[in-house]
């Protein structure tokens, strides 16, 4: 590392490089905070010419100014979506070779373990709330040096053998070279900025800098809404002073001519506290970059920053509140009425103060006109109808339709096509989004073995899911990832449920496609039914079938230090099975005596099975 802690040239240049993008992407910044405010229900507000968030009042003082929020709900929809994407990932080997097969698996398990431990799907949750209401998430994957097992202690504490840390970060604190830079790995350089408390920079860095007059914003609740005679308030954004912080600005650049692993400068406050090359190896090839992955709602051309559904739906959000607001005023002078009263009749301000009560007496002047109420008719349809044509936009642009966001299909269409088909469309409208999800989880996927393969020197233990679900406790390091080619198990079908799939596994059985030419299931396809159907390790036949499979695979590798004996209890089909694949995928190319050993054990299966289907004839017959 430079040694650099006291250079306040590069301070400078690191922080007037960071007030530079800020100012560049200051209009979108404020976009995001207008979305927030949207979805939060502040939605008298807009953007003034000063660049702030600023609220409109009431012209009148009977005006209605109730909010209808609609934006937030159809975000519930599109998250709670988005959130059931099918995240199921493995890692595919180098080569078909069995030995690459399975490293390539157990890579696999790492991966879903350290997703599990890290609950990736909340993390792929909270990164869709920020993705779907400003356009964009970042994932930051990083090696946390105090997580792991504790391998030692020193003067200033424990040591830890470190793990990978994966956290979601909000736009907010991303700031890119450019914005019209649309992927993270063209950018030159991306800046990752935070308010830390200047306790927690001490303790992190060991560094004592002075606090700064920072500026962050807050949920506030004093927006007002309502109508005639009440007023309501609503939640809203409002900007807040942070005592005792101060800005800390992680610049990474990456490989270029200059430096040619990259380079890392963290400046907290007033001090320099890292300036050397990217900490990571986690790129194609074994090279250093990024530890951001980058997920967006929508693809903006150009632009580094996504797009949000909730932008689009401000206009129409803004059109159906004035309607809904008008329609009620209209109704409000309906049921109340409207006075014309002559001029000097009868007491105005006691009519105003308690309008016409039931049994009130009504003192008119001798000679005067009775006042009338005056007529008012129906509330126009066109208002009906402009609230209809607003509910229909809400839909086309959200790509959320009725059946998506009410759980019911539509009364025009009862029948099971039909359904289906608008199923097909709903899923049609989320898919470019799903996309980009996936996407993102993937690399993140990457980056977590990459990490592994490059900070796992030694020895380390970690959880993973065995053959039957059961929790095992396996060692590993470096050299048992040779692969970090992530591909995802399910299909991109992000509005399967549960029954249909059910219901696509009755099918093929009733096809007779998962039975042999006997119509028969086999105890590997029965277990593979079992799990389709969603049973996991409820059903009991299928923890023996796994018990089997599993057995079978440890007498694969104990038949390299001697022969092994069939017994009794081992199901012949599941061994056969396992023994078999192991000798034609070449698992004992380099080890003849091995391979006879396997062979001699497979005629042994095939003998017992033999003597077993014949004494069941015999038994038949009599």
């Amino acid at each position: 590392m430079r040694n650099k802690v006291d250079n306040a040239d590069l301070v400078s240049e690191v922080r007037e490089d960071f007030e530079r993008r800020r100012e560049q992407r200051r209009s979108l910044e404020m976009q995001w905070r207008l979305n927030l405010n949207y979805v939060m229900g502040n939605q008298y507000c807009e953007i003034g010419q000063n660049g702030s968030i600023e609220d409109y009042g009431k012209q009148y003082f009977w005006q209605q100014r109730e909010v209808y929020n609609h934006t937030a709900t159809i975000l519930e929809t599109r998250i709670s979506k988005l959130g059931s994407i099918k995240l199921g990932m493995s890692v595919r080997p180098l080569t078909s070779d069995e030995s690459d097969k399975s490293a390539a698996a157990f890579s696999g398990k790492i991966m879903n373990s350290v997703f599990n431990e890290c609950d990736l799907q909340q993390l792929v949750g909270e990164a869709c709330m920020w993705s779907e209401v400003t356009g964009t998430a970042i994932y930051k994957v990083t090696w946390d040096t105090t997580k792991g097992k504790r391998v030692g202690r020193t003067e200033d504490g424990d040591i830890y053998d470190g793990d990978v840390a994966i956290e979601v970060v909000s736009p907010f604190d991303i700031y890119p070279d450019s914005v019209t830079n649309m992927h993270v790995d063209d950018c030159r350089s991306i800046i990752h900025a935070k308010a830390y408390t200047v306790e927690e920079i001490k303790d992190i860095w060991g560094v004592e800098v002075p606090k700064e007059d920072l500026t962050g914003f807050t949920v506030t609740g004093g927006r007002t809404i309502g109508g005639l005679g009440y007023t309501g308030y609503v939640q809203g954004l409002a900007n807040a002073d942070l005592d005792h912080h101060a800005m800390v600005i992680e610049r990474y650049e990456r490989p270029n001519g200059s430096y040619p692993e990259g380079r890392l400068v963290i400046v907290a406050g007033d001090k320099v506290v890292y300036d050397d090359k990217l900490p990571y190896v986690n790129k194609e090839g074994g090279t250093r970059g990024y530890p951001f992955a980058k997920q967006t709602s929508m693809v903006a051309p150009g632009s580094f920053f996504g797009t949000s559904i909730v932008e689009r739906m401000i206009p129409i959000q803004r059109a159906f509140n004035a309607v809904k607001n008008r329609k009620h005023e209209y109704l409000n002078r309906m049921t109340m009425g409207v006075l014309a009263v002559e001029d000097g009749s009868l007491d105005v301000e006691d009519l105003e103060e308690d309008g016409l009560s039931p049994g009130k007496v009504l003192i008119v002047r001798q000679g005067g006109r009775m006042p009338q109420m005056l007529e008012l008719g129906s509330v126009p349809t066109e208002l009906v109808r402009e609230e209809e044509r607003l509910l229909d936009e809400f839909t086309i642009i959200s790509g959320i339709s009725d059946l998506m966001k009410y759980s019911q299909a539509p009364s025009t269409n009862t029948s099971a096509k039909a359904i289906a088909l608008l199923m097909e469309q709903d899923e049609s409208r989320l898919s470019m989004t799903a996309t980009e999800v996936r996407s993102a989880v993937k690399e993140v996927a990457k980056q977590v073995l990459r990490l592994y393969k490059q900070f796992a020197v030694r020895a380390r233990m970690k959880r993973i899911a065995g053959e039957n679900g059961e929790i095992e406790l396996r060692y590993f390091d470096r050299n048992d990832i040779s692969s970090d080619d992530v591909v995802f198990d399910a299909n991109s079908d992000i509005l399967e449920s549960t029954v249909s799939r059910r219901n696509m596994v009755i099918r093929l059985l009733e096809l007779g496609i998962l039975g042999d030419e006997n119509g028969r299931l086999s105890s590997a396809n029965k277990q593979k039914v079992l799990e389709m159907l969603g049973f996991g390790n409820w059903e009991s036949a299928r923890e023996v079938d796994d018990l089997h499979v599993k057995k079978a695979k440890e007498e694969n590798e104990a038949v390299k230090e001697g022969a092994i004996a069939v017994e009794e209890v081992d199901d012949d089909d599941l061994h056969l099975n396992e023994h078999v694949k192991a000798v034609v995928s070449k698992e004992y190319a380099l080890d003849e005596k091995a391979k006879e050993r396997m062979l001699a054990h497979i005629r042994d299966h095939k003998r017992k099975k033999a003597i077993v289907r014949e004494m069941e004839n015999s038994a038949s017959a009599r």
